[in-house]
């Protein structure tokens, strides 16, 4: 919105909003109270320490700076009026979900794209990635025989930081891609155009409407695992892996059949027949999600609270973390889980305010922290934050993002990741959690479900030349089909030999 601007430029600091700025705000929110219908006096969002514009009164990282500020104010009037994509009802249900894995009762699996394309709104794509996803579940279910809450970076994730606003290109210096709804990939289209936000809008509805489809018409059913597609699978050893798993499984949901567990009447039915499956992006574009939150009552006491109804789950990166600044402004007072970046930027004693603002009731699993250090990094941070977290008394997920601390160039000059890099911040990460009387309570990856070509290793073998054989990423690189079942395959088996009662690495 148009009053925001100078803010979003990241020239303004709360003590240099100048008297037009704060009229404006003022104006917005006795325009967002009107609609709320809190005209009465009594319950005002100004008298709350939190709205869903006090962001704006704080300096921003990350900011998307438009020229036209009209079409940017119709578009976010637009978006204001647009439905909702998911219900209060919806996202507590992931945060029941999230307490589980909190309490290590369940495991957490997120993962997606590192920049969703708007062209990946098709079918083939959307199945490929909820298949890949509802595969490594599978695998994770047999091998820690725990429940998998599923998250996908999915229907959303079409905006990335960037580390500088421009690159050059043959030359040329022009804006750096920002993500589908910020300017176009094509070095000819960079200008931050304000309707693609409304474009994210309508493919992140339309994704999210085809994946309940899906899951709704039995995609997801485990009676019927071995329709689940192998032949990306070009391994032999992986293959057959991948099958022994399914033949026990199916071995016995066979018996299970046998006794009726699978009748419409049995308590368990519904979790044969189908899966929850959430939705999650990066809280980056606080124009867009400040558009998305909306005043709904609380399914469990009928109070009204703040949701963001855009997606089930956001991350604040590491790039906007910054505790006085606008997003974890807007972060700390909506009722969504969060997960929340954290690196070798990160102090202690910063990650213990940043919980104390994000989360002042200490709510089990509202937060989810997602690690990335890198392979030889992760010993030297890991256990200070762990202790940190220890000590301030929050009780949050603690999921390992083993990507993006491993990204390197490759000889060939395109940014890659080292498959062994991944397996090892993870093996890393596990033992540290517990030589720490802690617990890794989930993993973090950008994948696709397709044969990309864009990380090496893994049982294809990929090579430094390979790379260059699909190599499609708009952004960083992610691992393939294989390599994603490759690494659900190594989870699970520590898991099952943890639970016969050796030591194992991954």
């Amino acid at each position: 919105m148009s009053p925001g601007n100078s803010i979003m430029n990241g020239t303004a600091t709360n003590g240099h909003i100048n008297k037009i700025v704060k009229t404006e705000i003022s104006r917005e929110i006795k325009e967002t109270n009107e609609n709320n219908g809190f005209t009465n006096g009594k319950h005002t969002i100004e008298d709350k320490e939190w709205s869903p514009l006090s962001w704006r009164t704080k300096t921003i990282k990350q900011a998307v700076v438009y020229e036209d500020k009209e079409h940017l104010q119709r578009v976010s009037n637009s978006l204001q009026h647009l439905p909702p994509m998911v219900t209060p009802t919806e996202i507590h249900n992931l945060r029941n979900q999230l307490k589980q894995v909190a309490l290590n009762k369940a495991f957490l699996l997120q993962g997606g794209d590192c920049a969703e394309r708007f062209e990946y709104c098709s079918q083939d794509s959307i199945e490929s990635k909820l298949k890949v996803l509802l595969q490594m579940s599978l695998v994770l279910v047999w091998g820690a025989r725990i429940p998998v809450v599923r998250i996908a970076r999915m229907a959303g994730q079409y905006a990335k930081p960037r580390s500088s606003p421009t690159e050059k290109v043959e030359g040329k210096e022009i804006p750096s891609f920002r993500g589908d709804n910020v300017n176009g990939y094509d070095p000819s289209d960079r200008k931050p155009n304000p309707e693609r936000l409304l474009s994210a809008y309508f493919h992140s509805a339309a994704t999210l409407n085809y994946v309940r489809s899906l899951i709704g018409s039995g995609f997801a059913d485990l009676n019927r695992p071995s329709e689940w597609s192998l032949h990306h699978v070009r391994s032999n050893g992986t293959r057959q892996e991948y099958q022994t798993i399914v033949d026990r499984l199916t071995d016995s949901l066979n018996f299970m059949r046998t006794i009726g567990a699978n009748t419409s009447f049995s308590p368990i039915s519904n979790s044969l027949n189908s899966v929850d499956l959430f939705m999650s992006h990066e809280g980056l574009l606080l124009d867009y999600e400040q558009c998305l939150t909306r005043l709904l009552p609380d399914p469990e006491t009928g109070e009204k609270k703040w949701y963001n109804v855009g997606t089930h789950f956001l991350w604040i990166g590491d790039r906007t973390r910054q505790l006085n600044e606008a997003h974890v402004e807007y972060f700390r007072g909506i009722q969504n889980p969060i997960g929340i970046k954290v690196g070798p930027s990160m102090k202690p004693d910063e990650l213990q305010n940043l919980l104390d603002i994000v989360n002042p009731n200490k709510e089990i699993g509202k937060v989810t922290l997602i690690t990335r250090y890198g392979a030889h990094q992760v010993e030297k941070y890991l256990p200070f934050h762990i202790q940190a977290v220890k000590e301030s008394g929050h009780i949050v997920v603690w999921a390992c993002d083993p990507m993006h601390g491993n990204t390197k160039q490759s000889l060939s000059g395109v940014k890659t990741r080292h498959f062994n890099s991944i397996i090892e911040e993870l093996s890393k990460a596990i033992h540290i959690h517990k030589a720490n009387n802690s617990q890794m309570n989930g993993v973090h990856f950008e994948l696709t479900g397709e044969g990309v070509t864009e990380c090496i290793g893994g049982s294809m073998q990929l090579a430094d030349a390979d790379l260059s054989l699909n190599y499609k990423t708009s952004c960083d690189p992610r691992l393939n089909y294989e390599q994603s079942l490759d690494v659900a395959f190594l989870i699970a088996k520590y898991y099952e030999k943890e639970r016969f009662g050796y030591l194992p690495s991954l």
